[in-house]
């Protein structure tokens, strides 16, 4: 039974809610103990949302449905940390807009899934000090992909009818969702509201969905679009009813540089066996395979390094012994407190933003993402999607992924570097098997034409 199903019979009085809640409960509880997928699970919180709803005469698009929340995902009185220690014991005053969203849907926040921390990482094992790393749902040894992976793992192993919403900001919707055989959506920057949503880089985050089926998909990404005065990057713009299909015939084109040379043979070959049965050209991006991942890196810890200087343990963040001056103590709560990862984007940030070097990098790393935007614009003009794989490889396991260097490690996001700097919708479709794990299809569509994605989607089903 999907969450479309399990709704209607929710609806019609043939489920108890309340049950239902209880239930899920006790299996995400006992996946967590072997897989690690949560940060949070509070069972209190759940079941007075189950009952809450149960009494209510309002029976809303969501209605008694289980939800996880990414933990950057801010949640009314429910610890959010954004995966990390420094922000620990933190628990918001109020609800990100795509939460309330949901709670007026009638959803049922379920816990809070384990994240990268603060998104940093396409494996999800750069997790806060102390905290477990997720494993893949057909390979303990194997990452589940990062940096929403703890959401895409529970929605592959999870029998009972779920939905997780998720957040990307290089390629943590389509990496994990690639790695864990699941279908992941990410919505144009801007369609849905990121108030609430913890900061990793302001000019690419975004908050999508995670499911097994795409019309919980379209379901979710319907609840969660539209303007939002709280958040400027919001787009006052029509939100189309993505459960009903609108488009039949969708022109294809296939990126020859995806499917060359660093590309898994696997990956490759699954590819090309989906789409086999449907018309499509192939058209090359060179600027996008060539700098995206150095532009997005550089924009991105640019970013990253004013939002978390907040994090110093006065006003925001872990709090330790008031010892010595104002630079001895931000030291020693950032040190304590923040993984090596973060540290290292933070330093290389400041580095690239910093009198002398501001024109030499980031600067010219914000032209460079113009120059690859109109590459993608220019493709858009004669076609509606562009095709390649989520990501170049199954997911490595984790003592392959101990022996990458840092560049090795942020190659993986060839992939979805370019359409995350260009704020582009883009969707994960599991496209097959390779050596027993599954590989993912990348279709990317010009801004707010997520309804394109999802029939294409259904087409595939199909």
């Amino acid at each position: 039974m999907n969450s479309i199903e399990y709704i209607k019979k929710a609806k019609n009085g043939e489920i108890d809610i309340v049950e239902n809640t209880k239930k899920t409960l006790e299996e995400i509880k006992k996946i967590d103990k072997e897989y690690n997928y949560f940060i949070n699970i509070n069972e209190n919180y759940s079941l007075n949302q189950a009952e809450k709803i149960s009494k209510s005469n309002k029976k809303g698009k969501l209605y008694g449905l289980p939800i996880s929340i990414k933990d950057c995902v801010c949640v009314k009185d429910l610890e959010s940390k954004a995966g990390s220690k420094i922000l620990e014991g933190y628990k918001p005053v109020y609800d990100a807009t795509v939460i309330q969203k949901i709670k007026d849907e009638g959803g049922i926040i379920i816990g809070k899934t384990q994240q990268d921390v603060f998104g940093f990482g396409s494996f999800n094992t750069n997790v806060g000090k102390g905290y477990k790393i997720p494993k893949n749902p057909f390979d303990k040894e194997r990452t589940t992909g990062g940096s929403s992976g703890g959401g895409s793992g529970i929605t592959k192993k999870i029998e009972m009818p779920h939905i997780a919403v998720t957040e990307s900001t290089g390629g943590s919707i389509a990496a994990p969702a690639s790695y864990c055989g699941v279908i992941g959506l990410c919505p144009t920057y801007g369609r849905v509201s990121r108030y609430g949503l913890m900061t990793y880089s302001n000019s690419m985050d975004k908050i999508g969905v995670t499911s097994k089926d795409i019309e919980e998909i379209a379901l979710m990404t319907s609840v969660i679009s539209g303007y939002d005065r709280k958040d400027s990057t919001s787009k006052k713009i029509e939100i189309p009813d993505y459960t009903k299909k609108k488009y039949d015939k969708l022109k294809l084109v296939l990126v020859k540089e995806s499917i060359n040379e660093g590309v898994e043979e696997g990956v490759s070959k699954n590819l090309i066996n989906l789409i086999d049965k449907i018309k499509y050209d192939y058209v090359s991006m060179p600027l996008n395979f060539k700098y995206s991942i150095q532009v997005y890196y550089l924009c991105t810890m640019s970013e990253v390094s004013t939002n978390l200087s907040m994090l110093c343990g006065m006003r925001y963040g872990m709090h330790e012994k008031l010892e010595g001056n104002f630079n001895e103590y931000f030291s020693k709560v950032r040190s304590n407190n923040f993984v090596k990862e973060a540290k290292r984007r933070i330093i290389i940030g400041t580095f690239a933003r910093m009198s002398g070097f501001r024109d030499a990098y980031y600067l010219k790393a914000l032209k460079v993402r113009t120059k690859i935007i109109e590459e993608y614009k220019k493709i858009f003009k004669k076609y509606d999607l562009i095709i390649t794989p989520s990501m170049p490889n199954i997911a490595p396991k984790f003592s392959d992924i101990n022996k990458m260097t840092p560049l090795e490690n942020y190659m993986t996001d060839i992939m979805t570097a370019g359409p995350n700097l260009a704020g582009f919708p883009h969707i994960s479709i599991p496209s097959g098997f390779s050596k027993d794990m599954p590989t993912g299809l990348l279709a990317v569509a010009n801004h707010f034409q997520e309804h394109k994605l999802i029939d294409f989607a259904r087409s595939l089903k199909k």
